[in-house]
C-alpha cells in the first residue's frame, strides 16, 4: 500500500496559507516555512499523514 503524500507547496495552497503557486513557492525559498521544526526550502517536499507545518507561527498538521 502506497503512503499518501502531498507536496510543501500544494499544502499551503490546500489550507490557503498560500492563494497561489508563486506565493507558496516565495514563502518556502525565503525560509518562513518549517516542517517538523526545520527550516524547509524545497517546494516539493513530500509531506505524509502527521508532518507538522508551521508558517509565521501557526501550526498545521498534515492528516
Amino acid at each position: 500500500m502506497k503512503t499518501q503524500t502531498i507536496k510543501l507547496d500544494q499544502f499551503l495552497k490546500l489550507k490557503g496559507i498560500a492563494s497561489t503557486g508563486g506565493q507558496a513557492k516565495l514563502m518556502i525559498q525565503s525560509g518562513e516555512v518549517k516542517v517538523n521544526g526545520s527550516s524547509e526550502t524545497r517546494r516539493g517536499r513530500q509531506l505524509v499523514a502527521g508532518d507538522s507545518v508551521t508558517v509565521a507561527g501557526k501550526r498545521f498538521t498534515v492528516e
